[in-house]
């Protein structure tokens, strides 16, 4: 396989000409500034290319393995991950009050882009326990916080959250775990879960999970389940975490891709843990958790579409095969066919346009976080929230697909093995699953977001895309403004559509959102690549008009299917499928 090579160079024109970094953090009085932060993510790209991408394909053919009731890692893993930590990476941008670095949020993002280009079940891990110290963080009690915050936050202990059962998936309101009193402060965990992400490991330290559960006294539904701390070690009589908790691992899922992820079936048998947040309020602490992975997750579709366009494109490039348009030579590098350049094309527009999405979207989430004016803080937060879906289902959706492409640009033997694409390809489908299926994002979309505000946070920010568009007169400029009124009208018709009619609108809503905000990004990029004369200048403009012409022109068939409603998907009759 290609090394894969960190994207500094792009991470460095984002901040510098597109997204304005140094300013940024001078509003929110956060002393980092440009140049430190290229320095820290070319160490941190040299990480992932250097210690983590070797071990990628090894991984995967090895896979995580269950012996005598212990998960053991594929070799290599448990030493990588203890450098990792040992680094300092796992605390990048964590809250300082806990040991973390507190560094802006768009190098977290950017480290997950590039983790997840080279070794996705291993990325998983920091991510999943950055998530979980989210939620203790924002709403366990303060013993709890400073007993787990710290050596979670140094990477030292891992997190997992505990969501789904056999008989409750999306529908959180079927689960059946039990939480009971125990007498002393705590409570007895009794349950089964499934498909728990590192659920456990052979890495060494605690592995702390986050449970829903229903208390004894819980109400039906969703307004009966609690979020409980669940640690795999309790504390001895001296302090030190010796004690094994009752709860284990069931069977290890066996899984289409991520194969060195150790995805559990957890069993809690009378497991000891601590209530976070208020007793029947565990889904909104749970949310903390689960929206911080969302933008995680779409970091993994953009970092697996990165890192197979690195492949495909050093293989189009080598790949001897047919004559030039012309006839007069050949055979010629398969880059020079049109087909084959429309498929790296599509990707590549995607991963530049997302990485610049992520890093806006990053910078949202600082400002939400500490910018001093509360006014700045709430629209800052309102418009992240709009985002996450959008960043979670489209990131992965496009992954997904530029795997694909990227797959089918080595024609047969993007098939075998060997060439790792068939991995790219296996591993990035579950990002469209987890953490809430790109359904659920979609519907969370249509049915809760554009709704914030009674509609003010969307319009918003269209207004503040038309804003920067205006004046504009280039090909991408011209076509986002056009597909920009498309979404306009399409989130007019939405507002007070009933159930059917949301459903049928929601995929095809989110992909046309996602593409306008795109197109925003590549006109963005455009304009700032004008002012100069390099490679990667020429580059941006080129790809840019590309995505203009041959991508934003989905947004009117998108725009049409939405105006149907739902007759199309209820006419036909259930015992006709």
């Amino acid at each position: 396989m290609q090394d894969y090579v960190p994207p500094i160079d792009d991470y460095r024109f984002l901040m510098t000409r597109v997204l304005d970094f140094n300013r940024a953090m001078a509003d929110i009085g956060m002393e980092v500034d440009s140049d430190l932060a290229v320095m820290v993510l070319e160490e941190a790209g040299r990480l992932c290319a250097e210690r983590l991408q070797p071990l990628n394909r090894t991984g995967d053919e090895e896979g995580s393995r269950l012996i005598d009731g212990e998960v053991k890692l594929p070799q290599g893993f448990a030493e990588a991950y203890r450098e990792f930590a040992g680094a300092g990476w796992a605390s990048l941008s964590s809250d300082p009050e806990h040991g973390g670095q507190g560094l802006p949020f768009i190098l977290q993002l950017w480290l997950d882009e590039m983790l997840s280009a080279t070794n996705l079940s291993f990325g998983l891990i920091p991510g999943l326990t950055r998530g979980a110290c989210e939620a203790i963080g924002a709403h366990a009690d303060e013993a709890l916080k400073a007993a787990y915050l710290p050596p979670m936050v140094r990477g030292e202990w891992t997190g997992a959250m505990a969501l789904t059962e056999s008989g409750a998936g999306t529908d959180l309101a079927l689960l059946k775990t039990k939480a009971a009193p125990d007498g002393a402060g705590g409570y007895a965990v009794t349950g089964t879960k499934i498909f728990i992400s590192s659920g456990d490991h052979d890495m060494g330290g605690n592995i702390v999970h986050l449970v829903l559960a229903r208390l004894p006294d819980a109400p039906e539904g969703v307004k009966g389940i609690s979020l409980l701390l669940v640690p795999k070690f309790l504390p001895d009589a001296t302090g030190d975490f010796t004690v094994r908790n009752a709860m284990s691992v069931g069977a290890l899922e066996k899984k289409m891709g991520i194969h060195a992820q150790p995805t559990c079936v957890m069993n809690y048998d009378g497991a000891t843990g601590w209530l976070v947040g208020e007793p029947h309020k565990g889904l909104a602490a749970m949310f903390t958790m689960m929206n911080a992975e969302r933008l995680m997750v779409g970091m993994q579709g953009l970092g697996i579409a990165g890192g197979a366009y690195q492949q495909a494109v050093a293989y189009a490039r080598e790949r001897l095969q047919g004559r030039s348009a012309d006839g007069t030579r050949g055979p010629v590098p398969i880059i020079d066919h049109a087909d084959v350049r429309r498929m790296l094309l599509h990707v590549r527009a995607f991963v530049e346009a997302g990485r610049a999405l992520a890093g806006w979207t990053a910078l949202q989430l600082d400002r939400a976080r500490r910018h001093p004016d509360a006014a700045e803080r709430a629209k800052a937060d309102a418009l992240v929230a709009l985002l996450t879906p959008v960043v979670k289902a489209a990131f992965t959706d496009f992954g997904f697909e530029s795997a694909v492409q990227a797959q089918q640009v080595f024609g047969g033997h993007g098939y075998i093995r060997e060439w790792g694409m068939e991995q790219y390809v296996r591993d990035a489908r579950i990002a469209q699953i987890y953490e809430g299926t790109n359904g659920v994002q979609a519907m969370d979309l249509v049915g809760r977001k554009l709704t914030m505000g009674d509609g003010a946070v969307a319009q918003g920010f269209f207004d503040l895309m038309a804003s920067d568009l205006e004046g504009r007169d280039t090909a991408i400029a011209v076509s986002t403004r056009e597909a920009l009124q498309l979404l306009r009208d399409a989130t007019l018709a939405l507002r007070g559509a009933g159930t059917d009619d949301l459903g049928a609108a929601a995929v095809d809503y989110l992909r046309l959102f996602a593409l306008v905000t795109m197109g925003w990004m590549w006109a963005r990029m455009a304009a700032a690549a004008a002012e100069g004369d390099t490679p990667l200048h020429s580059g941006k403009i080129a790809v840019a008009d590309f995505f203009a012409r041959r991508m934003l022109p989905q947004a009117k068939g998108l725009a049409t299917a939405i105006a149907e409603g739902a007759q199309p998907l209820m006419a036909l009759p259930v015992d006709a499928f």
